[in-house]
């Protein structure tokens, strides 16, 4: 079963293998609800794709403002075609690549209380399944 949730073994694990301030890139491959699935109600019915992108994302940014995260960039966003080699499920609706200057500011978004308030519900509300993979750069990248 996939889950969306952040669980912070996962997060100090990753942390551990990433050079102390080296730039980290994030990857997000999300498979989407059909309609976003609310917890609480008082949200306008939308589509998980719209929840995502156009509540989320929103929110995301927001709060990294709030906190003053600065230089996160988004490297790539796109659409799944089709997976040509890999699991068939799940089925993976987007893509995307986005780069921090630091494991670190990444955290300070993603732990905050304001992240979980305002971001972290329309997350929850939009994917049916995450994959959020840590990588920085290395020799091979080179």
């Amino acid at each position: 079963m996939q889950t969306v949730e952040l669980h912070p073994r996962n997060i100090l694990a990753a942390e551990a293998k990433i050079p102390i301030g080296a730039p980290v890139t994030m990857i997000n491959l999300v498979q989407f609800f059909e309609h976003a699935q609310y917890e609480i109600g008082g949200q306008k019915p939308c589509s998980g794709r719209e929840a995502y992108l156009e509540r989320y994302a929103v929110a995301f940014n927001e709060v990294a403002a709030e906190l003053k995260v600065q230089n996160i960039e988004v490297i790539y966003a796109g659409t799944v075609a089709e997976t040509i080699l890999g699991p068939a499920e799940p089925k993976w609706d987007a893509l995307a690549v986005v780069r921090y200057p630091n494991f670190a500011a990444l955290r300070k978004v993603i732990e905050s209380p304001l992240y979980l308030e305002k971001a972290e519900p329309h997350r929850k509300a939009a994917l049916k399944a995450w994959e959020f993979i840590a990588t920085f750069q290395s020799q091979l990248g080179r």
